[in-house]
């Protein structure tokens, strides 16, 4: 187990597809998870594809647990997600300031499908499914995208609310909570 270095933006690896995992519980797959979750943890993520550390796997970990970064957000159990597919649900969308280990100090306001249906794998092999909504459902579809290559500044529709998170806590429609918590 150990931490691995977050690729940043601007990484040319960070804009590629990944490759679907083939083979299941094998040594290698528990250590990345491990090395995924010990760097995810290092830096209070909410989540982490692999994609992030350099490698090209359809596989991603996210989980919630009182993290100083999303302060007002509800817990989230530690979900290990493998070759992830996602539906959307309803039409109804939702907007949030979304941060990236791998878009260091800044923030964009992202909307999202609000309510979806994930399905996919644990590290067994064993079949996930669930329908989720709100911060859950942004966390899976952020983590997923780097998994096609897209980090979260592509979505943003007005480059306005994007920025460092130091200029944007002056801002009205800003949380000032999660900037306060972070600096500490």
């Amino acid at each position: 187990m150990s931490i691995r270095p977050i690729l940043k933006i601007g990484d040319p690896f960070l804009y590629q597809i990944s490759e679907p995992v083939s083979e299941f519980d094998t040594l290698e797959l528990h250590s990345l998870i491990d090395d995924m979750r010990d760097t995810m943890k290092h830096v209070n993520g909410a989540g982490l594809a692999a994609p992030q550390i350099g490698i090209s796997k359809r596989l991603v970990i996210f989980a919630m647990d009182n993290n100083p970064r999303y302060p007002d957000e509800i817990d989230i159990e530690e979900t290990v997600l493998i070759n992830p597919v996602i539906n959307v649900v309803d039409n109804s969308y939702q907007g949030m300031w979304e941060g990236c280990l791998s878009v260091p100090e800044m923030r964009g306001y992202v909307e999202r499908p609000a309510h979806i249906r994930y399905q996919g794998y644990d590290q067994y092999g064993n079949q996930i499914d669930r329908t989720v909504t709100g911060f859950h459902a942004i966390v899976v579809q952020h983590e997923c995208d780097h998994l096609d290559g897209v980090l979260y500044p592509q979505r943003i529709k007005d480059l306005t609310k994007f920025g460092f998170e130091s200029e944007l806590i002056n801002r009205s429609d800003y949380p000032v909570a999660v900037v306060e918590q972070e600096q500490n």
